[in-house]
């Protein structure tokens, strides 16, 4: 199987580093390192680590008709921001559910990379269309790595190895010198803390990542990254969203700009607005430390109100956590039962995030 998958620039940093590795959206990546997942995780909490986040695409989209494509492709409003800016954005099916969510770095005027999740970045490439003199969108993954700088004190280790990428504001976007070679920084990340996502050439991600690691960042795989996008109340594609879920469901409607013009989906969320969501995305707060198993069935009173789509253990809150779906009889505050393998756990319904409120 590893044969037939991509394999990150890094690769050979990872196991050198005795990575436990797993496939992930058509890649070999690092599920987490020696210390193991919960270090990883706290590490992100109190101090700062850095992620091979490589198996993210990048579909450069470059032309004077650039911003026209992208805003009749996608949910958000790029005039409600400028160049050197990021912005979190969704691409949608006809019926409104969501094929992925993106990020946009906007480089200058006429130049964007579009970031979508890894099993999805030829998909998102078939939506932008054929190329033509007025715009064109090329798939850059291979060309690069990219690495998420996090944590409270990512951005001081970072400002050892380069102050110019350490001085990228929050969703802004940058391109900055380093060892003679160009980084595309954006202050973007997934894990409720702050930090950087750097582009580098692949043929400096190693030297890249040595300084980092040499500077004090803790590698940390992508099951710390996982349990820390939980904590934070973040969508996974395949999980939190994806198809029959829409940005409202999923309680991501400032994603949605209806007033600025047509894009794929806009008629059935509009639908959906004027109808009401039937379900909404709720945190739950579970007693214990056992998790809940995503599509684990919640009830109240023995009814069915919904299901789980993300369950973990949160080192922060030393208890289970979950996210799901809920009918709209169950509300924050109300107490629901999580069917397990062998038994029923208790939970409380509360509003996201669980952490970083």
């Amino acid at each position: 199987m590893t044969n037939e998958l991509r394999l990150s620039p890094l690769d050979a940093r990872h196991r050198a580093l005795e990575a436990k590795m797993v496939p992930f959206g058509g890649w070999d990546m690092p599920l987490s390192y020696r210390t193991g997942t919960l270090d990883e995780h706290s590490a992100c909490r109190s101090s700062g680590v850095v992620f091979d986040v490589s198996h993210l695409g990048t579909l450069r989209v470059e032309g004077p008709e650039a911003f026209s494509r992208l805003q009749q492709a996608f949910t958000n409003d790029l005039a409600r921001i400028s160049p050197g800016r990021a912005q979190y954005t969704h691409l949608l099916a006809e019926d409104g559910s969501v094929v992925d969510d993106i990020i946009i770095w906007w480089l200058d005027a006429e130049r964007f990379n579009v970031m979508p999740n890894a099993s999805n970045t030829s998909r998102v490439d078939e939506v932008l269309g054929a190329n033509h003199d007025g715009c064109r969108a090329d798939d850059m993954t291979h060309t690069r790595a990219v690495l998420a700088i996090q944590g409270p004190t990512a951005r001081k280790t970072l400002s050892k190895v380069t102050p110019e990428a350490a001085a990228v504001g929050r969703f802004r976007v940058n391109q900055v010198a380093w060892s003679g070679i160009t980084l595309t920084v954006a202050g973007t990340g997934y894990t409720g803390e702050d930090g950087v996502e750097v582009a580098v050439p692949a043929e400096a991600a190693e030297g890249l990542w040595d300084a980092l690691t040499d500077a004090g960042l803790v590698p940390a795989g992508l099951g710390a990254r996982d349990t820390l996008r939980l904590e934070a109340g973040l969508p996974l594609h395949g999980q939190e969203l994806g198809p029959g879920i829409t940005p409202l469901q999923a309680g991501l409607d400032w994603v949605v700009r209806p007033d600025k013009g047509e894009f794929r989906g806009r008629a059935a969320l509009e639908a959906e607005r004027q109808a009401g969501p039937r379900r909404f995305l709720r945190g739950l707060l579970i007693e214990g430390r056992r998790p809940a198993r995503t599509g684990a069935t919640v009830t109240v009173s023995g009814q069915r109100v919904g299901e789980v789509t993300s369950g973990n253990f949160s080192p922060v809150l030393e208890r289970a956590i979950a996210m799901a779906f809920l009918d709209l009889t169950v509300g924050v505050g109300d107490e629901v039962q999580v069917e397990a393998r062998r038994d029923v756990l208790t939970a409380l319904v509360v509003e996201l995030p669980f952490v970083g409120k």
